[in-house]
This record gives C-alpha cells, structure tokens and sequence, in this order.
C-alpha cells in the first residue's frame, strides 16, 4: 500500500512550527513520548506519518486555549498538511478518524488546532458505498429535472399529533412543494408515534401523488438505536415513502454505516450537534473536511447552513460548505461522491438571488418558518419562495418580481 491519507490542519502553537508539527506527526502514528529502540529508519520510512507542508500566517499575543506548553510568547498560527500511509489504517472510516482526529486535539504543544480538509486514497471511495441517490437520484425521484428543490420543515418542531402533521403535508402538497422533512427534534414521541405518523403523512402524500402524478418527498425522521433505524427504513419503503432522515451526530459513524447499507432510500443526513465540533474558529472540524467522512459514508443530503442564517456561521463558511458538498472527492473513474447540499436555518424568500447567485441550482432550499409563517399561510409561503426562486434564476430583481404577486410582496413585508 502505496497511497497515503492527507490532512490540513489550522494550528496555533508557542513552540516553533517544525517542532510542533513533528510532534503532532510523531503522536498521531508511531511516537510516544520516549523514543523506542523499534523506531528505526526503516520502521519510520513505512509507518510515520510525514509532515508535507508548513505555511505560517499570522501571530498572536495569547493563547486561544488552555493548557498549551508555554514558549516564548509569541503564539504563531499556520496550516500544517500531514500524512499517512494507508497501511496504517486501511480504508476504514472510523479508524481513520482516530488517526486524523484522535489524541491530537489534547497535545500541549498546541493551542489551537483544527481540522480543515482531507484527501484520502481511492482505496476508500472502493471501500465505502458513498451516496446511493445524490443529486441526480434525488432529482428522479422527486421529478424536479432543473433548478432548487424547494422544501420545507414541519413546523412547530414538536407538538403537532400524527393527524395534525398529515394535514399541514396535505396542504404543502397541494402548494406545490418537492420536499417536506421532519424536524430532528421529532423522531419517535408519544405525542406523535413514529408509526402512526409515518401512516397519517403517506396517506396525505398517496391522495396528493394519485390527484396529480407527483409524489412530494418526505424525509422522515428515522434516528434512534440501530435495529429501530432499519425497521423504521422498511416501514417507510413499505408505505411508499421516498427518503429517510438521519441526525448524523446522534447514531454515529459505525451506525450511520450499518445503515446505509440496509438502506434502500435516500439519506437526509441533519448536521444537528456540527456547533460542537466547530464553533471554536481554533478547535475542532471545519465542514469541508467533516462532510467528507459522512458523504463517503453514504449520506445523499447533508445540511450546510444558509445564507444570512439564524446562527452564527457566515456566508462565506455556507457557501464553501455547499460547494464542497457538490464537488467530487476522487478522480474518474472512481464514483464523484458528491451530494446535495441543504441550505436551511431561518431562510425566506428573500434569500432565493443571493442563494442562487453565490451556490446555484443544484441544491435543496429549506425554509420552515418562511414558509409555515407566511401571513397569507402556508400555501401563499410555498407560492412566495418558488416566485422567488423563478425571479433569481430569470434574473429578475425580487422587488419587481414582488410587485406582480401578492404572496412574494407579503414574504418581502414579513420578512424583510
């Protein structure tokens, strides 16, 4: 085995850089924190990891976390690329996590590291089903052949009884939606057992899919102890349904793998607990290297955040994150592995330009609120975000695409 697994890390350090990043080569493969007599030449030439890059950045007067070794105080930031040899590992995901983002993360002689991207060998993509719909299948299933597919959330997240929820379907449907999921709040309640809403939604959906020949995709949310996952997937390809949802963080890699494949449907994978893990700009992931590891894995939609969102991610982390989402992660022939990016998080009509001119087409736009909380209802919200979406794509400025609908004119007065 040849080919070597490539990660990028974002570091910040007291030590000098060559130091720093020897150590953290020498931790995350054959070093303790002795040297042993095993280690020779030849041992190390096969087994180490390399340290392949060195760009130093800026520096900086304090530490961004604690417990770092002290050193001269002069807290210098940079970008370390380090390999490994894919004998290591072999092409497993989760022991490849351990490896790229294992013990690392605890290292004294850092304070600050994170992970920003990953190259792995195409003895991985060879390994791992990767997504078994992606844009393409998603797209057959749901008919929408060009532009967004638009979607929206159950909204309130929790609360609604299974008949409740089958009736705000049953009114989307009829508006025109391509996309309705759950949200990840909502799984398997008492107040809304998953199987009698599974039974409630598909009915709404069978009656919409028999009138008009289109047959809206629900992602229902199917997360839980494994053996409930998969009789929870064959309940739903039993009913007809056309996709599943899966918070990622909550059933884990191994689980999310065992799966994927049992799964016969789309994955809506929900990004929800991401915050954790990269919320501190010194700590942690960055999206483009995480969504690398779940996409592989076989998720076929995977949530970025939006433009001008609720949270506190910016436009251009949003951005980067859906266009990695859709770019391929090995060479021809091996399969692209690309997946639909989910723009989500407090988005409205007035967010369809933008969008559509910094990410494009080939994405599921999401909004909930901005759709269940149109004033005209939610019909008029549906009707208001595919006015929009027609306008940006025609190039068309919103406010005089607003001016010749009602529902877009009230998501601009609501919203803006």
């Amino acid at each position: 085995m040849s080919e070597r697994i490539h990660a990028v890390y974002l570091v910040e350090t007291a030590l000098p850089l060559a130091k720093a990043a020897a150590a953290l080569a020498g931790e995350q493969s054959t070093g303790t924190f002795v040297a042993l007599k095993e280690e020779t030449e030849g041992f190390l030439t096969r087994y180490a990891a390399r340290v392949e890059g060195i760009e130093e950045l800026d520096t900086v007067a304090s530490p961004s976390l604690p417990g770092a070794a002290p050193g001269d105080g002069c807290y210098r930031r940079a970008r370390l690329e380090i390999s490994w040899p894919l004998e290591n590992t072999g092409p497993s995901l989760p022991n490849l996590l351990a490896t790229i983002a294992g013990n690392l993360f605890e290292l004294r002689q850092f304070s600050g590291l994170r992970l920003e991207d990953i190259r792995l060998p195409t003895a991985f993509a060879r390994a791992y089903p990767g997504p078994q719909f992606g844009v393409a299948g998603t797209r057959r299933l749901t008919g929408v052949e060009a532009g967004p597919l638009l979607g929206t959330i159950i909204k309130p997240s929790i609360g609604l009884t299974p008949q409740e929820t089958a009736e705000l379907v049953a009114t989307l449907c009829a508006a025109g939606i391509d996309f309705i999921k759950d949200d990840e709040l909502q799984s398997d309640g008492p107040v809304s057992p998953f199987a009698e809403r599974l039974a409630c939604v598909s009915a709404a959906i069978d009656r919409h899919a028999q009138r008009t020949g289109k047959r809206v995709m629900y992602a229902i949310n199917i997360t839980g102890e494994l053996d409930d996952m998969k009789r929870r997937h064959d309940a739903v390809l039993a009913a007809g349904g056309t996709c599943v949802m899966v918070s990622l963080n909550s059933v884990g890699l191994a689980g999310f793998s065992a799966l994927r494949r049992h799964c016969q449907l789309p994955i809506h994978a929900h990004r929800n607990g991401f915050g954790a893990l990269t919320r501190c700009p010194m700590l942690g992931f960055g999206y483009v290297a995480w969504q690398k590891i779940w996409r592989l894995a076989g998720a076929d939609h995977m949530h970025v955040n939006g433009l001008r969102n609720k949270f506190y991610e910016s436009d251009a982390s949003v951005i980067a994150s859906a266009k990695a989402c859709l770019t391929p992660m090995f060479p021809a022939p091996e399969k692209p592995c690309t997946v639909m990016p989910v723009v989500s998080s407090g988005q409205t009509a007035l967010h369809a330009h933008d969008t559509c001119a910094a990410i494009g087409t080939d994405l599921l736009f999401m909004c909930g609120g901005g759709i269940v909380g149109h004033p005209m209802g939610a019909a008029a919200g549906v009707a208001a975000l595919r006015q929009a979406w027609t306008a940006a794509m025609a190039g068309e400025p919103l406010n005089d695409a607003a001016a010749r609908h009602p529902e877009l004119a009230a998501a601009v007065e609501a919203f803006g």
